[in-house]
């Protein structure tokens, strides 16, 4: 019985599949249909008789579709108009379908290349899709077999445009969407930075810790044309200076005590990709002359290792420290800064873009009221006023720690100043109060004095007392004051 679904005049075919006229694809889809735009074919294929057979197959379902012999003449198409589809004969006369595949990617790299052949082999196969053939078809082949592969190529290159599309648009819209503020100094300092984003060029972020360095390095990247390669940080400042070669670098096996096979570094990890020097000014000389060699000659030697490297890396530095001081006190090499600092991008304190506090508090607000599975809150304009007045030296991750923290202690619906506390409090407690907690601070840490000289020499109090300067009857009298217990 007729599908009510298609016209009489719809060539069917076993697979679901339905072309109907004036070039519309149809697919049955949950009874109803789903219009998708016509395929447009070219066949390669020097049989005339199996040329006009899939050209009589595919026209009677109203795709576009145009057939020749030789590869030649189908490059000379190529060239003229675009097809979605190339059936492409191995066997040609002339030149060879494995030539031609070349050079129809080198025309149209957006048609989808399906082979033909009747002599096909895996190596053949492998070779074909390595040069950018979508599939391979073995003759004979059944018709319905050559639509669905022509339906799931066309649904995997829609997927592809759409997310092509998607990341474009995050890339101008979303680049740099966790750096929130409207104030004139965070928006200068966002101009350069996209400005820098479509570039090579070494960028060297500056700013007080918290201010957003690894935020914007990331962002950089993002809207990069590496964006599609790692992107590798890494805490010059965090890791052991006696490590932190082999992280940067990687070793061979047996380079060090322990070393039992060969270890990638982040530069190798970051090949094509972007690489953030986090607290670039905590390096040591010996390791700021290897960074400057991959700079001039992107290069290097795994550690124990003499097989030079070759890796191409975008480089991101970032510090809170004056490099120009650190290159009087000789603690900074100059031909490494002014590599370093070919793009200088100095981010702003919070508390020169205080305008930009009730919106970052807004968000962190949000963030945490999900992230903590607690009802939407808000500020109260009492709480705001706190957090306008206040110097924020810990910067946006201060206030974000902050606001979590409200979240946290809050059980209504209005965080109010109460709620702001330890940094904020401190800074409003009384002369007397502070002196109280340096008082109280100067006690833990002449306590932790003593315990470690204990500790180092095995409980002995007159080496102890020796090694801290003070009298053996002091020492006494300062444990027993302090409780302190050795095992």
């Amino acid at each position: 019985m007729e599908n009510p679904h298609f016209r009489s005049d719809t060539l069917h075919f076993h697979n679901g599949t339905q072309f109907a006229p004036h070039g519309t694809i149809l697919a049955l889809c949950g009874g109803g249909i789903t219009h998708i735009r016509m395929y447009s074919v070219l066949i390669i294929e020097d049989n005339e008789r199996l040329r006009q057979m899939l050209m009589d197959t595919l026209k009677s379902g109203s795709v576009e579709v145009d057939g020749v012999k030789t590869a030649e003449e189908g490059l000379d198409r190529v060239k003229e108009q675009g097809y979605d589809f190339i059936l492409l004969d191995l066997r040609l006369p002339g030149m060879q379908g494995m030539d031609a595949l070349q050079k129809i990617r080198e025309i149209d790299s957006k048609a989808i290349v399906i082979i033909m052949t009747a002599y096909g082999t895996i190596d053949v196969a492998v070779e074909a899709m390595r040069l950018g053939a979508y599939d391979f078809l073995t003759k004979p082949f059944d018709t319905d077999h050559l639509l669905l592969m022509f339906k799931r190529a066309w649904k995997e290159r829609k997927v592809e445009e759409e997310n092509l599309l998607l990341k474009e648009v995050l890339k101008d819209k979303f680049g740099f969407d966790g750096i929130l503020g409207k104030s004139q100094r965070i928006r200068e300092v966002m101009t350069l930075a996209k400005k820098v984003a479509t570039t090579d060029s070494t960028v060297l972020i500056t700013g007080e810790s918290g201010t957003g360095k690894e935020l914007f390095a990331r962002a950089i990247h993002q809207m990069s044309k590496r964006r599609n390669y790692p992107f590798v940080s890494i805490n010059c400042a965090a890791i052991p200076r006696e490590l932190l070669e082999n992280e940067l670098f990687g070793s061979e096996k047996g380079a060090y005590t322990g070393s039992v096979a060969r270890k990638a570094g982040k530069f190798e990890v970051a090949d094509k990709g972007t690489i953030l020097l986090d607290e670039v000014g905590d390096l040591n000389l010996h390791l700021q002359a290897k960074i400057l060699r991959v700079l001039e000659r992107k290069e290097f030697e795994r550690l124990g290792g003499t097989k030079v490297i070759k890796v191409d890396v975008r480089i991101i530095t970032a510090t809170n420290k004056n490099l120009l001081e650190e290159i009087q006190n000789s603690r900074f090499r100059e031909d490494l800064y002014y590599r370093l600092a070919v793009f200088p991008i100095p981010l702003p304190s919070l508390r020169e873009r205080k305008e930009d506090i009730p919106l970052l508090a807004e968000h962190f607000v949000i963030k945490y009221c999900s992230e903590l599975k607690k009802s939407r809150k808000t500020t109260s304009s009492d709480t705001m006023e706190k957090l306008m007045q206040y110097n924020w030296p810990g910067n946006v991750r201060e206030l974000e720690n902050t606001i979590e923290r409200a979240i946290i202690l809050c059980n209504g619906p209005t965080i109010e100043p109460h709620h702001i506390w330890t940094t904020l409090r401190q800074e409003q407690k009384s002369p007397d109060t502070l002196r109280e907690a340096s008082l109280h601070g100067a006690k833990l840490a002449e306590s932790e004095l003593i315990r470690r000289a204990l500790i180092a020499t095995s409980g002995n109090k007159s080496k102890a007392a020796r090694n801290l300067k003070v009298s053996y009857r002091v020492l006494l009298k300062k444990i027993k004051d302090y409780d302190i217990r050795i095992p």
